[in-house]
């Protein structure tokens, strides 16, 4: 009867370690699929891929943000995903909406993109100002800032947002892809 108990125990045990192994595999399997899927998103490869987007893509290749005297270049990710990760989940969650769009033709010509234009781009700032430019400041550090490189004024107003806590979109529309018109604006001249 003691070799039936202990055979038996050897068996529930050899089961609880094989299932945990492989729940672990398993896990393991899961997480490094999802991060691998999660960066396979955050390029600008992938960014760009959709048809609307290659409009962006000539727009920020004639910024500053794609050439400029540094060398450094801000890819998508860098101005539109956040770096934590429950922010990143949650923008790329919104960012599905975009795809949605191009999917259904809302976005899908350069006509109908720009006719949206406005809603989208406030959309970012917005986002932007609730975070305080969170993405511009994991790249421009105000403490780094050379008051030497740049003029007097732009050194002032640096130092009065930094002080004001004054989000970097306040100033800086249109540096990576041309700022919309908005559309009120555009109707009183038409008036």
């Amino acid at each position: 009867i003691l070799a039936y108990f202990r055979r038996e125990h050897f068996v529930k045990n050899k089961v609880i370690i094989g299932s945990t192994l492989a729940g672990v595999f398993a896990a393991l399997f899961f997480i490094f699929g999802f991060n691998v899927t999660l960066e396979a998103t955050n390029t600008t490869e992938f960014c760009t891929s959709c048809h609307s987007m290659q409009w962006n893509k000539q727009e920020w290749m004639e910024s500053v943000h794609y050439k400029n005297a540094s060398g450094v270049r801000a890819e998508c990710k860098d101005c539109h995903v956040p770096h934590p990760m429950g922010a990143k989940l949650y923008a790329k969650f919104m960012a599905a909406k975009d795809i949605w769009g191009e999917i259904t033709g809302t976005i899908d010509t350069k006509e109908k993109f720009e006719n949206h234009r406005w809603t989208m781009a406030n959309k970012v700032w917005d986002k932007h100002r609730e975070t305080n430019s969170r993405e511009c400041k994991s790249c421009h550090i105000f403490d780094a800032f050379s008051k030497e490189e740049q003029d007097r004024i732009a050194y002032r107003k640096h130092k009065r947002a930094l002080k004001q806590n004054i989000a970097c979109i306040e100033c800086h529309k249109g540096v990576a892809h041309m700022a919309p018109i908005d559309p009120e604006t555009i109707s009183k001249v038409l008036d």
